[in-house]
């Protein structure tokens, strides 16, 4: 069981598969693109794989998020969901994904054992979506959102960034089109994780500022404390349902308190929380020969020393120094 001294119990482990990304997302990373990591640093399909066993096995985990970077641009990525879906104590599934090379590969995905999906949106414009990626890619994501919901990949989520000027005004035609398609929309407060440090907490779209412009069509009535459990997003039904729309808050209503997931980066370290400055080596270990209980004792070490907040809501937070395509949303 991977235990922190607050009581809080890790059962959702997200693992980075590479820091690549084929976008250059305003809010992520610079134009110019970041140093990859080497291949000799990041975890090889095996590794990747023994960890994973050990977390499930031995150590309480029971869903799964493969994050990147971009997921879909490990070549790997099939045969290492086929191999989690064969453990004996089998978990849940998902992957975050900016959409783009979904139209080809989500039928693959699921015959292999994926259960489901969460993709990147921000924008239904495609010019504004070329001024936030700096890609011209945005019907290649529409594509692949098709390709998930007809593979049956579901429920198929959409996470949304809103940026001031940007895409702000955008929130009720998001959530319409969402329902439109059978898509649950999610709402993501734009966090410090851009490598170039250009964050900043006044002006940013709060969880307030979303609600406020969707109320301006819909009815919205919050789902409530026990049907959110530890999930991140406060969900709300949408004019009295069935569908309903989540914001993720993490600036302004941080939900540390309920946090039951760990980290794996995709150069094998342990990561406590996504903003965590400190980080554990597994890979070192894998590599050294270390045997499952061993791995498996530095893990419980590593969740043991969890901090009680992200430290977001602390004026003086400073950005980590590494961006969030090394460490997977």
């Amino acid at each position: 069981m991977l235990i922190d001294t607050y009581g809080r119990v890790a059962t959702d482990l997200r693992v980075s598969l590479t820091d690549r990304c084929n976008l250059r997302c305003a809010y992520c990373m610079p134009e110019e693109g970041l140093q990859w990591l080497s291949k000799s640093t990041l975890l090889t399909d095996d590794e990747i794989v023994r960890l994973i066993r050990i977390a499930v096995t031995r150590l309480g985990i029971t869903e799964v998020r493969f994050t990147g970077g971009e997921p879909l641009l490990r070549p790997g990525l099939v045969g290492i969901v086929d191999r989690v879906a064969r453990l004996e104590r089998r978990p849940q599934m998902s992957l975050t994904t900016n959409g783009i090379g979904l139209g080809r590969t989500a039928k693959a995905l699921k015959e292999a054992g994926l259960d489901r999906v969460n993709v990147s949106l921000d924008t239904l414009r495609p010019d504004a979506f070329k001024t936030l990626t700096r890609r011209d890619r945005h019907h290649d994501v529409l594509a692949g959102l098709e390709a998930a919901r007809a593979a049956g990949l579901e429920p198929v989520k959409v996470n949304t960034v809103l940026m001031p000027g940007l895409n702000d005004d955008e929130a009720p035609e998001l959530l319409a089109w969402a329902i439109e398609n059978d898509y649950e929309l999610r709402f993501i407060e734009q966090m410090p994780l851009d490598a170039q440090h250009g964050w900043k907490r006044e002006g940013m779209i709060t969880a307030g500022d979303i609600l406020q412009s969707l109320r301006t069509r819909f009815e919205l009535t919050p789902e409530g404390a026990d049907e959110r459990g530890s999930a991140p997003a406060e969900r709300w039904i949408v004019d009295d349902g069935p569908h309903r729309v989540g914001v993720i808050a993490s600036v302004t209503r941080p939900f540390c308190a309920a946090c039951d997931r760990t980290r794996l980066t995709a150069d094998g370290q342990v990561r406590t929380c996504l903003f965590a400055t400190e980080e554990t080596d597994l890979r070192g270990a894998l590599r050294s020969d270390a045997s499952d209980e061993e791995i498996a004792r530095i893990w419980k070490l590593a969740m043991w020393g969890k901090k009680a907040g992200s430290g977001l809501d602390d004026p003086a937070f400073l950005q980590p120094e590494r961006p969030m395509s090394a460490i997977g949303g």
